[in-house]
């Protein structure tokens, strides 16, 4: 595996670290969550608060998290800011762990290591 990795070239440390700052803000289950619905289309603070449960402040400082790491942007239609994820390699990322993760058993993520 070393020699594979020779080949490819190791990512600088400052890559690795924005990916795991990045990792990191998406461990979160409602910012993942958020970031999953916004990879379905645009949404206001209204409606994902209402389709993760939650109130709009607490909503609000997690957008704002996701917005300052650049992992979602805003944009204002009237009154209202609509927000959406627009790098098509984050929702390809956030869809496929989470549709692995659906499709597992419960037995199988836990051998993995990835928690029941």
């Amino acid at each position: 595996m070393a020699r594979s990795a020779e080949r490819l070239g190791d990512p600088s440390a400052e890559v690795l670290q924005g990916a795991a700052a990045a990792f990191g803000l998406l461990a979160s289950p409602m910012r993942l969550h958020i970031v999953w619905i916004l990879s379905q289309g645009d949404c206001d603070v209204t409606g994902l608060a209402e389709r993760v449960g939650a109130t709009l402040p607490a909503v609000s400082q997690h957008l704002a998290k996701l917005k300052l790491a650049g992992l979602v942007h805003a944009r204002r239609e009237g009154r209202r800011q609509v927000y959406l994820v627009d790098d098509p390699d984050l929702v390809t990322v956030v869809r496929l762990m989470v549709d692995q993760l659906a499709d597992a058993p419960v037995v199988s993520r836990g051998a993995r290591g990835l928690g029941a």
